[in-house]
């Protein structure tokens, strides 16, 4: 079983940047990728961005730029730095990894809020 904690989400205004954390915790797994994705209030769950074992990096086509995924192995932890947030991208980030054995699983999510 591999439990994960996000933090870092919080209120911020537009133009601003927050850098979210993702640690997973457990024994004896190994995580392939860790993978953000998000959800407003009445959408759908969509996908922002995914880092491989190898540090490859796929992002959603909105980030365009402003966000930078990023992982730290021997800590089993991913970041998301999120530059010139906008209020669109208020919603509940979630961190999502994926082991080596097909397993996969959830955070509880952190609240994103992008606000003057």
């Amino acid at each position: 079983q591999v439990q994960l904690v996000e933090s870092g989400g919080g209120l911020v205004q537009p133009g601003g940047s927050l850098r979210l954390s993702c640690a997973a915790s457990g024994s004896g797994f190994t995580i392939n990728d860790m993978r953000w994705y998000r959800q407003a209030p009445g959408k759908q769950r969509e996908f922002v961005a995914r880092i491989l074992s190898g540090g490859s990096t796929n992002y959603g086509d909105f980030v365009k730029g402003r966000f930078a995924i990023s992982r730290d192995n021997d800590k089993n932890a991913a970041h998301l730095q999120m530059n010139s947030l906008k209020p669109e991208d208020t919603a509940v980030y979630y961190c999502n990894v994926w082991l080596v054995s097909r397993d996969s699983y959830w955070g509880q999510g952190t609240q994103v809020t992008v606000s003057s």
